[in-house]
């Protein structure tokens, strides 16, 4: 599966989203058994062709390993029998959500006599770009047929031999099903040329959904000509207030940074009330301690633990994604907010706290897309919290906020029932 040469990446592009807007409009007729059954189709063709998967996966391990990639974007990158099967099980999940597309809500009759409410129908066509991890192939072709969308999938040079292994098994999926093989394509070249080419297919593609690096989400930002559903950054915080159950802070606050560190959700600022921070922090310096996590604090937390690095004013705009942690003692809930709204990235927030009216300022006030009560920010992910899966975590207003899962992936239309009515 080499690298297709292409002599005109706008014209192959534009054919491309050509082929995804017809095959969107054939997804409108495609009932919910034949896309369960291509998502149930491409889930077994991926089981059946682990080895030849894992094949086509050495070969871009190997050029990782050329080309001088870290370990840690090696090990996102490589394939194993538990991964797959893994995949696998993400279709099958996806294939057992109730299906979004036609459902009508908040019908009601009007004075007229006419019924009005509204039907959940598909985006269209969605372009997804993506680095590294070629399992987001299939998470990214299972959502957006659940959904009743098309997909153009254009996935890192890195993983470019896994990526079209697996679109062979999505398109054969969708084939056995009866479904367009065009409902999901793979850019099938390295060249980035087609990420600027497919941000200007405006009249073919309705949305884009970048995931990858701060680099890539900042490109698809400032040159795309579609709208995009998008996070910068996720910087996540914890604050525990003077109301807060200390077991339960303690607990929270250890589980937020350290259950994973590289990912969007992960604890990056923790923020603590004064009357509360000699006890809550002088608890948790050594559970860090021992998992080798750097604490940078502000002069009140400095007195308190006099030890560790003085944090600087970078450090509270900082997503870390490693074990590092910046912490700044505030007089009240008052500044907390303050804090998390002047600083956070409107990712994912948390209050430690048994007053219930605190929690319920918190919640109203602090203007992120997942605002937590007592609870790890690690929580934030579409599988947690029962979408099945998501397709990435958007921290915009418009048009989806928080995990995008199936029903993100759609929007609403108005649909009017009469029978013959007029108006007079």
């Amino acid at each position: 599966m080499a690298d297709t040469v292409i002599d005109n990446i706008h014209d192959y592009m534009q054919h491309m989203g050509r082929q995804a807007r017809s095959a969107s409009r054939s997804l409108l007729r495609a009932d919910t058994a034949a896309k369960n059954a291509a998502l149930l189709a491409m889930a077994a063709l991926i089981e059946a062709r682990a080895n030849t998967l894992m094949t086509e996966n050495r070969k871009d391990l190997e050029a990782g390993e050329k080309n001088g990639l870290d370990a840690a974007l090696l090990d996102r990158l490589a394939f194993n029998p538990e991964r797959l099967d893994t995949m696998a099980e993400g279709l099958r999940q996806i294939a057992a959500l109730p299906d979004p597309v036609g459902a009508i809500s908040d019908l009601n009759y009007r004075p007229s006599g006419i019924q009005v409410g509204r039907m959940r129908v598909p985006l269209g066509v969605i372009g997804i770009i993506f680095e590294s991890r070629p399992n987001v192939t299939v998470d990214a072709a299972g959502l957006c047929l659940k959904s009743g969308n098309a997909a153009i999938l254009r996935g890192g040079s890195e993983a470019f031999h896994s990526n079209r292994a697996l679109a062979d098994c999505i398109r054969e999926g969708l084939d056995q099903a009866g479904l367009p093989a065009d409902a999901v394509q793979v850019v099938g070249t390295t060249d980035r040329a087609a990420v600027g080419a497919l941000l200007r297919l405006k009249d073919d593609v309705d949305v884009i959904v970048p995931r990858g690096g701060k680099g890539l989400i900042a490109r698809v930002s400032e040159e795309s000509l579609i709208p995009v559903i998008k996070h910068l950054d996720g910087i996540c915080h914890v604050y525990i207030d003077d109301h807060a159950d200390l077991d339960k802070a303690v607990k929270v606050t250890f589980n937020a940074k350290t259950q994973r560190y590289g990912t969007c959700n992960t604890l990056e600022t923790l923020l603590v009330a004064e009357s509360i921070a000699p006890r809550a922090l002088t608890a948790l310096k050594p559970l860090f301690d021992d998992k080798g996590v750097a604490l940078r604090g502000c002069p009140r937390t400095l007195a308190f633990l006099p030890d560790i690095s003085p944090a600087t004013e970078e450090d509270w705009q900082t997503e870390y994604l490693a074990p590092i942690l910046s912490i700044r003692v505030v007089p009240g809930l008052d500044e907390a907010i303050e804090h998390i709204n002047h600083y956070g990235s409107r990712h994912t927030d948390t209050i430690v706290t048994e007053n219930y009216t605190r929690a319920r300022r918190f919640m109203r006030e602090v203007d992120s897309s997942s605002v937590m009560v007592n609870a790890s920010t690690r929580f934030a992910d579409g599988f947690e919290y029962g979408l099945g899966a998501e397709i990435g975590i958007s921290t915009d207003k418009l048009h989806a906020r928080g995990p995008v899962g199936l029903d993100g992936l759609t929007t609403l239309k108005y649909v009017v029932l009469g029978d013959g009515h007029v108006r007079g």
